[in-house]
């Protein structure tokens, strides 16, 4: 037979045969064909984790014996291992709260457990997807929890994106830190810096975001787990919620702790705190892909400062043609996470009561920036950062070019008189430095000292 039957409080209803999966799970997939996306790979095992802790903390006289909590830990083990990831099948839209991939866990783990024990899929004992796997749970607290471990994986990995493309800028920075260029304000030429400087400070913001990334990771360890339906603890056994939040700092390696259980329930700061901090990722990097994307124009009509290591050909139409392809990438990422904060954004206000019940796309969304990003950024640090050189003769030929360098004549001659040297250079293209030699003020070889030094140290 291609399904079997069975049977829950709405009726009977068809479920494949071979599925590990249960009726409310056949249901949930019925219902919802929304995106044609599974869940996040690291969501389930963070629910499944959760089982697991929850078997071992209910392990106690008159709730779990030994034997259904080893069976239940066993099968947890064998998700967490990787096997039947492929039985986690709800869409991402569904049920508010996520009622229906904490049932597709539920039934998944009590088939794997009954199966085990020699029973058969489908018939739930001596293992009851409700009343042991489940037991002394609700999806309230067992999604946002699972929802908050999953961030707490993907967290680090995103850090590390970001500090591997702090490094590769910084590495740039100092083998570029006497190329001196024209520095630009308002698209306009102004007084001189250095590559090292420009792509140093990229570094430093880079950094500093990772750092704002890691400061949301205690608050995202503070879970709700035992709250049960309404964060009250109803039906749960005693000393549960500390029991099974140490179950689950054991198993994570994470400082998870029980925290106020009807405030985790309803609200999602921690979460959309870091929405905001990736929300200033993205803005970041669209703003630093933009910078390089600008200097990297041309090769001969464009600024040209640097040179981006060539990926891909850039047009079906134009032979020879090159594009700066994982910094247009790396913005359009950028946007789509801009996106998904806005999302959150909306989807953190709209919890009502004791319960905010748009969970499931609110997780996913937070999913998608993170790894998103992680992969955008690793991607760009790889094939475009490693490799990037810079264009010297062109930096310096525009600083030659550059009016702004009449700034640098303000302490000797004022502002007024260098107004007049800028003036007589737009006027007869000369370059600042052969109207300073032309006038007296000083030699070329004494310009182009000074013009080292303000790029270098910031004073003259």
């Amino acid at each position: 037979m291609s399904h079997r039957i069975e049977k829950d409080s709405l009726g009977e209803f068809k479920v494949p045969a071979d599925a590990w999966y249960g009726i409310q799970t056949a249901r949930a997939v019925d219902n919802f064909p929304i995106s044609g996306r599974l869940p996040d790979r690291d969501f389930i095992k963070a629910h499944v984790a959760i089982k697991l802790a929850a078997a071992n903390a209910n392990c106690q006289p008159g709730w779990l014996d030994e034997a259904q909590r080893d069976a239940i830990v066993a099968a947890c083990q064998r998700v967490l291992n990787d096997e039947f990831l492929d039985q986690f099948v709800v869409d991402r839209f569904q049920a508010g709260a996520g009622t229906s991939h904490n049932m597709n866990t539920n039934e998944v783990i009590a088939n794997l457990a009954n199966v085990a024990l020699g029973g058969k899929k489908g018939i739930y004992t001596p293992i009851h997807p409700n009343d042991h796997v489940n037991m002394g749970q609700s999806t309230n607290d067992t999604i946002p929890t699972a929802i908050r471990l999953a961030c707490l994986a993907k967290t680090p990995r995103l850090i590390d994106a970001i500090y591997a493309m702090a490094a590769e800028f910084e590495r740039i920075a100092e083998r570029e830190r006497d190329t001196v260029k024209s520095g630009r304000t308002h698209l306009q030429d102004a007084v001189p810096t250095t590559i090292g400087r420009e792509f140093g400070a990229y570094a430093w913001t880079l950094r500093r975001v990772a750092q704002q990334l890691a400061n949301t990771h205690p608050r995202l360890g503070e879970i709700g787990l035992g709250g049960s339906a309404a964060g009250t603890g109803l039906n749960t056994a005693p000393d549960y919620p500390e029991r099974v939040a140490q179950e689950l700092a054991d198993l994570t390696g994470e400082p998870i702790v029980a925290s106020h259980l009807v405030a985790q329930m309803q609200s999602m700061l921690d979460l959309q705190t870091l929405s905001s901090v990736i929300r200033g990722l993205a803005l970041e990097l669209t703003r630093i892909s933009n910078d390089l994307r600008l200097l990297a124009s041309g090769p001969r009509t464009g600024l040209g400062e640097i040179t981006l290591p060539p990926v891909q050909p850039g047009s079906s139409i134009m032979p020879g043609k090159v594009n700066p392809v994982m910094f247009e990438m790396l913005n359009q990422v950028c946007y789509q996470v801009l996106g998904q904060d806005a999302a959150v954004a909306y989807m953190t206000q709209a919890g009502q009561l004791e319960l905010n019940v748009m969970m499931p796309a609110l997780g996913s969304a937070l999913f998608d920036a993170l790894d998103w990003l992680t992969n955008a950024m690793n991607a760009t640090t790889q094939k475009n950062l490693k490799g990037l050189t810079v264009n010297r003769e062109r930096c310096s030929t525009f600083i030659h070019a550059s009016v702004g360098l009449a700034t640098l004549l303000n302490p000797q001659i004022g502002y007024m008189k260098a107004a007049e040297i800028a003036k007589e250079s737009e006027q007869s293209g000369k370059p600042v430095r052969e109207i300073v030699a032309a006038h007296g003020i000083m030699s070329l070889e004494a310009f182009d000292a000074l013009v080292l030094k303000a790029a270098r140290d910031g004073n003259i």
